[in-house]
């Protein structure tokens, strides 16, 4: 039985490494990688790419993608585009277009099961999500597990203060008198004195499941980063301290702690006070626990996803999302996953990150079109009440 052909779709892509994509019955294509739409220019950019892929395609395109995200450009850019072309704008979740991004690259229609780790993105309860465990078949999709959220002191300034994340996880650990005195030699007493008191209060500190997030608690447990002037900045340097201390150590051991709750909840809560009790000074020590909070995160990422698997049958797992451009964490994981006798889909061709992304959304929307009543169409976004600007 012929099926019938798939609809065109534009996918106007998310805020970070914001690229447009367009999907028809062959390959992608492609725009420019426009770059952060936080900069005007690269909203323009943006704004063109998509007037001239419609203008290639006219009326063939039958739906305009998004991210659920109401105030990213290439939302409202989604939306009005779609009004003037008569067409629906289909809003699809940030880490189901990650997932999708890998099912459309090795044409997989599932099902699968998905760990997408990245630094942020709206959830459909309208919180920000970033260590999540998916399943997928097609277009369908759920949420089976994700990371402990961490409050965020300070909203998305905790995102680019690493030392805000290890704070989080003092308070987090019961230990929320520790903070000033450890964090006012770095960043000072009145600073240190009031992240301390807005995580007592649980003022202006959203949660997020980000595993990028976690990353920058390590970094700033460890005294590698406190403040990151680029993204994944922090998460980088605790990358190459791990690489470092593998080199020296092949044989490390992962850090104990690491567990999952009855909620299918991922803690890694129980890592931090190893990297707590290392001494700020003492680099080797420093390169041993950043490595074996990277073996210890990539062994329960496995065994949770392979539990996952067995339990819904699947035998096919993908992983996307920025944080697996971390050489020691993909490649680990993979490993774990494939000895376990599982299939492991990572990005061969497309970006795991942000860069990806229109792909996944562009796909999900398509199968959307094809089957309407099993995927109702998100005409317009998610209501979502604004913390401040995008976080990464």
């Amino acid at each position: 039985m012929n099926r019938p052909p798939l609809p065109t779709v534009l996918a106007c892509g998310a805020w970070l490494k914001n690229a447009a994509c367009l999907l028809g019955q062959g390959e992608p294509v492609w725009s420019a990688v426009h770059g952060d739409l936080s900069d005007p220019a690269a909203c323009d950019a943006l704004k063109a790419s998509v007037a001239l892929m419609v203008k290639e395609q006219g009326a063939t395109v039958s739906a305009v993608a998004h991210d659920l995200h109401p105030d990213f450009f290439s939302t409202q850019l989604a939306v009005q585009l779609a009004a003037e072309l008569g067409v629906p704008a289909i809003g699809v979740q940030h880490h189901h277009a990650h997932m999708a991004a890998v099912l459309a690259e090795y044409a997989v229609e599932g099902p699968a099961i998905g760990l997408m780790l990245d630094g942020v993105g709206l959830g459909t309860d309208g919180t920000a999500w970033g260590g999540e465990l998916l399943w997928a078949e097609g277009a369908s999709w759920q949420r089976l597990g994700h990371l402990m959220p961490l409050a965020l002191p300070g909203g998305d300034r905790a995102a680019r203060e690493p030392w805000r994340m290890a704070a989080s996880a003092l308070h987090a650990l019961g230990r929320n008198a520790d903070i000033t005195p450890r964090f006012a030699p770095v960043v000072g007493d009145s600073l240190a004195a009031g992240v301390q008191q807005i995580l007592a209060r649980g003022l202006n500190c959203p949660p997020t499941s980000s595993a990028g997030r976690w990353f920058d608690a390590a970094a700033g447990a460890l005294g590698i980063s406190v403040r990151q002037a680029d993204e994944a900045e922090a998460a980088i340097a605790l990358e190459r301290a791990a690489a470092r201390g593998l080199a020296q150590n092949p044989a490390l051991l992962p850090l104990p702690g690491a567990t999952v709750d009855a909620h299918n909840r991922l803690d890694l809560l129980g890592l931090m006070p190893h990297l707590l009790a290392v001494h700020a000074s003492a680099t080797a020590e420093q390169d041993a626990a950043a490595a074996g909070f990277h073996l210890a995160l990539a062994d329960a990422l496995a065994h949770w996803a392979e539990t996952a698997a067995r339990q819904h049958g699947c035998t096919v797992v993908c992983l996307g999302g920025g944080c697996f451009f971390n050489r020691i964490l993909r490649e680990r994981v993979t490993a774990r996953l494939q000895s376990a006798g599982l299939a492991v889909l990572c990005p061969r061709v497309n970006s795991c990150g942000d860069a990806g992304l229109a792909l996944g959304q562009a796909w999900v929307a398509q199968r959307r079109l094809q089957r309407p009543l099993m995927h109702p169409v998100l005409h317009s976004p998610l209501p979502f009440i604004k913390e401040s600007e995008p976080c990464v």
